[in-house]
């Protein structure tokens, strides 16, 4: 006979394998929440840790989806309590000329980190682009989360208020200042650029070879004249064509001879590896991820997220190129 008093532990490989569908997505909300894919990563580790241990009170009462974006809710939620937020250089200031002077870090400001684009590009490549990602930062947390299963994951209010234990008129509330939030920045989370046309791939051609060639005249030609520059972690960051070239062949002249090496898109933008000739003489040492924005035919905003150690592994790029 049954004894209903009893537990049976589930499938230990089926449930796994229940977990890993979900992998993909929840990492992208987490990421979304987080601003960093290393903590996206952690945070759904920690998801599927939390979801094995209370699996037997789950009971089936839910969509295992739903079920476990309400856990990565709460794990996201929990990580950002008490944090400051991510932010870009340009949240912090204005542009500032283009001298090594004003060339700082501030160790006390933790950078949004670029991520690999997902594989369900059509859904996720707007609203994982490095300006929105910054504009969510501004919003609280659980605001952030709302706005996100709204608007990005398509959830409905009643839902989300489920998910967040709140009431539909909360849930439509935080959401109407979340959206006048974003407006402010000239964002929408409903929004979805075209894929890269070959105009902009011929454009991106011209300018993997115009800067190996470190040729400043065939690269002002690709440059929107109000473009900017940021180079996490430090603050400086340019503003207009003028100054960024300035910056090339003055502070930034070691980046002549560069090799520039196309990876997967960051942020559903182009981006590339950078390495820069070896101090030893031979060989090319890794430098930057540059991020490209194209806007009308021009480069409107270049990212160089420094830290290669850390981000080139995730993009899958070397951390040396032979001569």
């Amino acid at each position: 006979m049954h004894d209903p008093s009893s537990t049976v532990a589930p499938d230990a490989r089926k449930l796994e394998e229940q977990f890993e569908q979900h992998r993909a997505e929840l990492r992208a909300y987490c990421y979304r929440m987080l601003g960093s894919p290393f903590e996206a990563e952690d945070a759904v580790q920690e998801t599927f840790i939390r979801a094995w241990r209370g699996f037997e009170r789950f009971e089936g009462r839910a969509a295992l989806r739903s079920w476990l974006y309400r856990i990565a809710t709460n794990v996201s939620l929990d990580m950002l309590n008490g944090r400051e937020r991510r932010a870009r250089p340009m949240d912090l200031g204005p542009a500032r000329e283009p001298v090594e002077s004003n060339l700082n870090t501030l160790p006390e400001v933790t950078w949004i980190e670029p991520i690999p684009d997902p594989a369900d590009v059509a859904v996720s490549r707007e609203t994982i682009r490095l300006a929105f990602i910054a504009a969510l930062q501004h919003l609280p947390p659980r605001q952030r989360a709302v706005l996100i299963l709204s608007e990005v994951l398509r959830w409905k209010a009643t839902e989300v208020a489920e998910l967040l234990d709140t009431s539909v008129p909360s849930v439509n509330s935080a959401l109407q200042r979340a959206r006048a939030t974003l407006e402010e920045s000239n964002l929408s989370a409903t929004e979805t650029p075209p894929s890269l046309d070959s105009d902009e791939a011929e454009l991106l051609a011209r300018y993997v070879q115009a800067f190996e060639q470190y040729d400043m005249d065939a690269l002002t030609s690709l440059i929107q004249e109000d473009a900017r520059q940021s180079m996490p972690p430090f603050d400086l960051w340019l503003k207009g064509r003028e100054d960024i070239l300035r910056w090339w062949v003055g502070p930034g002249a070691g980046c002549r001879g560069s090799r520039v090496i196309p990876t997967v898109a960051a942020n559903g933008s182009p981006a590339f590896g950078q390495y820069k000739p070896s101090d030893s003489g031979s060989g090319y040492d890794p430098w930057a991820l540059q991020v490209l924005e194209i806007s009308d035919g021009r480069i409107v905003e270049f990212t160089f997220f420094l830290d290669t150690e850390r981000v080139f592994p995730l993009f899958g790029l070397p951390l040396r190129l032979e001569a």
